[in-house]
């Protein structure tokens, strides 16, 4: 669960031939000209307030309407071209989770089927509908009645939905998307921090927060892995949490949660597990992720915090080892009234101050870089209002959208060029992301495929 709304945001290994070698390896794209010459697409016709889902040649994300109800928004992957839209709602959700992104998910027969909750009439129990239609052409599969829920997810070739979250009998099922059968259940609330053909990594929300894989074809518990024993006991998921894949591992960050009771932070950082055994890789407690900044699992940027909640200065990780590639101390950030900011390659933290001129370092050397022409990006608006969602409570926020800058002026650069990687992950060869009015845009320029700073 990121959290949606932008927030304010050791060793060295060999700085900067490690830090080129690994932005390498994260799949940057190449050129401008090359950038410019991949297909692309922009669609105005939508306010898209959620994460963007993709299969089958078909994406899909929740907007919001002019007149605050919510819809299913899908569309062409290869042209943005609108499909079909359907009413959405949320049932039990909880605002610091952001708005739910329907799932997509092939069947078992070739066939998409896009999910998502629909409005329903309230009768007994029953708050909303999960539907499934046809990605293609919008047209009901099945659908399964829902009291609460955080939504639907896919998993796998699957479909995984929270059942009952407002209640003691909270439950995880697994659904046939082809049929919505059930096919197995499990106790309390769970979400899917990552899946492929066979197997499935959730996160089981609870006092305690477990690491799960599940055999999807015997439903079997491959490996167990609880949180604290990465991050120390205290582990509170009130704070957010978000995971990513980093090749044969998943990278995850617990965000710190104030307990006013208790006059404490709970534990918190980052930390990585094997894919295929869930021993643990790498852990580092007491580092809080900062915003803008890439997936944990591709490019992720921290700040250490001491014991007397002071923040140290900024460090980008190596996802596969966890060591620092590169660092800024935190007395070269420019007073205060500004915002990180990152190039395409991240090779260098910029601090943005809207209307004046900021700094920028290189993270491998730490030394200061010229302002002077140089561009990076940050979040459009930093004080973002929440979305005005008819039936739902307020603290809803859409994704971020970033916008290119010039640190030399502190202002918006020209031109409408694409976000870069770090931010929008890749799918497939494409790259999809919302702007700051929520239109949808995607450019195929052959990224390697990563998570974006979203997922």
């Amino acid at each position: 669960m990121p959290v949606i709304r932008p927030r304010p945001a050791h060793r060295r290994r060999g700085p900067a031939a490690a830090l080129a070698g690994v932005l390498a390896l994260a799949g940057c794209t190449g050129s401008d000209a090359a950038t410019q010459a991949a297909p692309t697409w922009s669609n105005g016709q939508v306010n898209a307030v959620s994460r963007i889902v993709t299969a089958g040649g078909v994406l899909a994300a929740t907007a919001l309407r002019p007149d605050g109800g919510m819809e299913t928004f899908t569309a062409e992957l290869a042209t943005g071209r609108r499909l079909w839209t359907a009413p959405a709602t949320m049932a039990g959700r909880l605002p610091g989770m952001g708005v739910a992104p329907p799932a997509a998910v092939t069947t078992g027969k070739g066939e998409t089927v896009v999910a998502s909750l629909d409005p329903a009439a309230k009768k007994g129990r029953w708050h909303a509908t999960l539907v499934a239609r046809d990605a293609r052409t919008g047209g009901p599969r099945w659908s399964r009645p829902v009291h609460s829920s955080f939504g639907p997810q896919s998993c796998g070739p699957y479909l995984c939905l929270t059942e009952h979250t407002a209640t003691a009998g909270a439950r995880t099922v697994m659904l046939d998307p082809a049929t919505g059968r059930t096919l197995w259940k499990l106790p309390g609330i769970a979400e899917v921090e990552w899946s492929d053909a066979t197997r499935v990594v959730l996160l089981r929300l609870a006092r305690h927060p477990v690491l799960e894989s599940y055999d999807l074809k015997s439903r079997k518990v491959i490996w167990q892995q609880p949180v604290e024993r990465a991050l120390g006991e205290g582990v509170d998921m009130s704070g957010g949490w978000a995971f990513g894949a980093a090749q044969d591992d998943l990278v995850g960050y617990i965000a710190p949660y104030p307990d006013s009771r208790k006059r404490k932070v709970s534990a918190f950082g980052l930390f990585s597990v094997r894919l295929e055994d869930g021993s643990i890789n790498w852990m580092r407690p007491s580092v809080v992720r900062v915003y803008p900044s890439g997936n944990p699992g591709f490019a992720p940027i921290v700040r250490p915090v001491d014991d007397q909640g002071r923040y140290g200065g900024f460090a980008r990780l190596d996802p596969a080892t966890g060591r620092v590639l590169g660092q800024v101390g935190v007395g070269d950030a420019p007073g205060s009234g500004w915002w990180l900011a990152f190039p395409p390659r991240m090779d260098r933290i910029g601090f943005l101050k809207h209307g004046a001129q900021g700094a920028a370092y290189e993270l491998a050397t730490g030394r200061a870089a010229k302002q002077e022409k140089q561009r990076a990006w940050s979040f459009c608006v930093t004080d973002p209002k929440p979305l005005p969602i008819k039936g739902q409570p307020p603290g809803f926020y859409s994704v971020a959208a970033l916008c290119e800058y010039d640190l030399g002026t502190g202002k918006r650069a020209e031109g409408q060029a694409a976000p870069p990687p770090w931010f929008t992950g890749s799918q497939d060869g494409w790259r999809l992301w919302r702007d700051e009015r929520g239109a949808l845009h995607g450019i195929k320029d052959g990224a390697v495929s990563a998570p974006g700073m979203y997922g």
